[in-house]
């Protein structure tokens, strides 16, 4: 091979790992991120019904709620709340016990790690298709902290926690109450600092049912 031809090769492989970047780097995260779902394989609109319309009774008392919630909110529960902004399934471990914990259960930990990246792209997914504002973004005197710029329906919070509580609840029937309980905590925590309103977090875990559904019939996921 001549030098030219050399240079030609190294061009070509240069350019070629490049547009492999340049594609990976423009997929969709859902597409990238997926591990047993398929990408807009779960129709928000089979399982959830539309929220509240703006203006509506409904509507008027969702929002009364979540200014209730916050009005009443502690200082120690806000701090609670935003502790939870990221959370993983060691967040149970309260209910489950001191064993499990980051490090001991290496197989578990990744292969619920999954289940929840997952569910969160299945609920940004349901997200984009409702489009619902948060409720600091309709009455912005209920921000705080710092602001997600996702839309609000399903919360991601609610859906995800119910997806990890109801797995953990098979792995660890005895501990069912306890791990289910900390779910609900999760998602209602989310309407304390006007994240979400409480029928966000409804529809979260109703969310969750489908995609845990849906995750048992991939024999990959089995």
């Amino acid at each position: 091979m001549t030098f030219s031809h050399l240079n030609a090769f190294l061009r070509n492989v240069r350019f070629s790992a490049f547009l492999l970047f340049a594609i990976a780097a423009l997929a969709p995260a859902a597409e990238r991120q997926a591990h047993y779902l398929i990408p807009g394989r779960l129709d928000p609109a089979a399982f959830l019904a539309a929220p509240p319309e703006p203006g509506s009774p409904e509507q008027e008392a969702d929002m009364a709620a979540v200014v209730s919630a916050s009005q009443t909110c502690t200082t120690n529960e806000a701090a609670v709340a935003f502790s939870e902004k990221k959370f993983s399934i060691f967040v149970f471990a309260p209910a489950i016990g001191p064993f499990f914990r980051a490090g001991k259960l290496p197989i578990t930990e990744k292969f619920l790690a999954q289940v929840q990246s997952d569910a969160e792209y299945a609920t940004l997914e349901a997200k984009d298709f409702w489009k619902r504002p948060r409720p600091f973004t309709v009455n912005p005197t209920l921000a705080s902290g710092e602001l997600e710029k996702s839309f609000g329906y399903p919360s991601g919070h609610s859906t995800e926690a119910t997806v990890l509580a109801l797995f953990l609840a098979e792995l660890f029937p005895e501990q069912r109450s306890g791990i289910l309980g900390i779910s609900r905590d999760i998602g209602w925590h989310r309407v304390q600092i006007a994240r979400h309103y409480p029928t966000d977090i409804q529809a979260g875990r109703v969310f969750a049912q489908a995609i845990g559904g849906e995750l048992r019939s991939k024999p990959e996921f089995l």
